[in-house]
């Protein structure tokens, strides 16, 4: 009688909330249908052009799912563009997108990176690796400082960063009753970050160039003035002591990160509400290897990365590549596992990497619609008037981190803003080496605090822990570091005017 009742009043719940989602829908629908309607042909959309991103963050925030968010934005998007034709424009977009050259590199990386994982675990070796370092490492704090550590070393580009490292030290965490969430957040900090401040990573590579595109370096002066521009990177900077901060235990566990880790010290480091798969797995191993020979087995795949990341000029998909051929012929010619068997790992590693890479792609997809929407022009173009050589890198700063932050385009945004932001700061007259570390200190932010970054979801991923879970209990840390930056700004420009 309990069962039926019980059954009875969940399915009511269920018909209630499928009809207010319903309800919601349509009525947004019909507010921004309205707003295409209410705009002459050849009108800027001005401020208008900021709802469809404003969308996906109150949406995520409640729904706790980023990419149907996305999803809801981009549709928002189109709807205000056309809203009597929904399916050829969303094909459209989808298939520019899904063509794009930085989108078809980082399915390839993320999808061999998790392949990569998956031979590891299903080998042994990651195993191996974790009892070393539970040999060496002794408490909570020691086993926090080693992510960090780790984190700072592995420097060549974040994806590899966000995926190795946690899954490193993933076992290491869980013994001594760490969150899922911090060790996001922690691996996290150490991605973008550190990847701005080195100048052989493939940020430095993008960005130098990026320099030399728009007029700001003589063609081969790119790097140079990039590492000129290193010390000004604020936020990089202060995100990487707060988060050592954090790892030593000087600084407190703060909102929804202090709610975690009681949980995780109660001995449940998983969230109770993260069920999706995970980039872990059974071993398979058809013998069992020595204790060496599981370190050393663990150890090459990963020093061969980076090795041949740096050989191939910063191309982690081309040194994941050859990393994964190699593996699986090591492995095989060990005894330690069929090819069959790691083919399907890597299979089931660029499977458990879908659910990321896709709020990735939808990401990209937004992008694109506020790109016809003119959010970034509109954006910068509105701020331009009030500047002064003083407050000018401050509020670039601001601006270009919450745009990144909202599209999560910490590398396409700046293709479109630098050609605008470089003459602007070049006729208030503030240095070129300060402009360009408030612009990387941006998209370091927008890169580490958005909840549908691709270094977030790869953190959260290779953590296990949701994006969301990821997102909220980061969050506070992140906007500690951007206050500190701009306070900064406001004091470089002042002392460089």
């Amino acid at each position: 009688m309990n069962m039926k009742l019980n059954d009875a009043v969940e399915g009511q719940y269920h018909n209630k909330r499928v009809f207010l989602t319903v309800t919601v829908a349509v009525v947004i629908y019909l507010a921004f249908a309205w707003l295409s309607t209410s705009r002459g042909p050849n009108e800027s959309w001005g401020i208008l052009s900021l709802l469809p991103t404003l969308l996906v963050l109150v949406v995520a925030i409640v729904s706790r799912r980023p990419f149907e968010s996305m999803i809801a934005g981009c549709v928002a998007g189109l709807v205000m563009l056309n809203p009597f034709d929904l399916v050829s424009p969303f094909a459209d977009n989808m298939s520019m997108v899904l063509g794009n050259e930085t989108i078809i590199w980082i399915v390839l990386v993320c999808g061999l990176m998790g392949g990569l994982i998956q031979l590891l675990e299903i080998s042994g070796c990651l195993d191996g690796f974790s009892e070393w370092l539970q040999k060496i490492i002794k408490s909570r704090r020691q086993s926090l400082l080693a992510t960090f550590a780790l984190g700072v070393v592995v420097f060549i580009d974040d994806y590899l960063n966000c995926l190795a490292v946690s899954t490193s030290v993933k076992k290491l965490t869980d013994v001594y009753g760490v969150s899922r969430e911090k060790l996001a957040y922690i691996v996290d900090s150490t991605a973008a970050p550190m990847c701005i401040i080195v100048p052989i990573s493939t940020w430095a590579v993008y960005f130098s160039g990026l320099l030399e595109e728009n007029g700001v370096a003589a063609d081969g002066k790119g790097i140079g003035l990039y590492i000129s521009a290193i010390p000004y990177m604020a936020y990089a900077w202060f995100a990487l002591l707060i988060v050592f901060l954090v790892a030593y235990g000087i600084l407190g566990d703060w909102g929804p990160m202090k709610k975690a880790e009681k949980r995780a010290k109660s001995g449940h480091p998983v969230p109770e509400a993260f069920v999706e798969e995970q980039l872990v797995s059974n071993v398979k191993a058809k013998r069992k290897l020595s204790f060496k020979a599981n370190i050393t087995n663990f150890a090459f795949p990963m020093i061969l990365l980076i090795v041949s990341t740096v050989y191939f000029e910063i191309d982690l998909l081309r040194g994941a590549l050859l990393t994964c051929f190699v593996t699986v012929i090591i492995y095989w010619m060990q005894g330690i596992l069929s090819f069959e068997t790691q083919v399907e790992a890597i299979f089931k590693g660029f499977k458990v990497m879908l659910y990321p890479l896709s709020t990735v792609i939808g990401g990209f997809f937004l992008k694109a619609i506020n790109d016809e929407l003119g959010m970034t022009m509109y954006v910068i173009e509105a701020i331009t008037p009030y500047m002064t050589i003083v407050i000018f890198p401050a509020v670039i700063f601001a601006v270009m981190a919450f745009l990144t932050f909202a599209t999560s385009s910490s590398w396409g945004l700046y293709v479109l803003a630098m050609p605008i932001v470089f003459p602007i700061s070049i006729a208030l007259g503030v240095s070129t080496p300060l402009m360009i570390g408030a612009l990387l200190s941006a998209s370091s932010f927008g890169s580490h605090a958005c909840f549908f970054s691709d270094s977030s979801l790869l953190a959260a991923q290779g953590a296990g822990c949701s994006p969301m879970q990821h997102a909220f209990t980061q969050f506070p840390y992140a906007m500690l570091g951007a206050v500190l930056s701009v306070v900064t700004f406001l004091g470089l420009g002042y002392m460089m005017a």
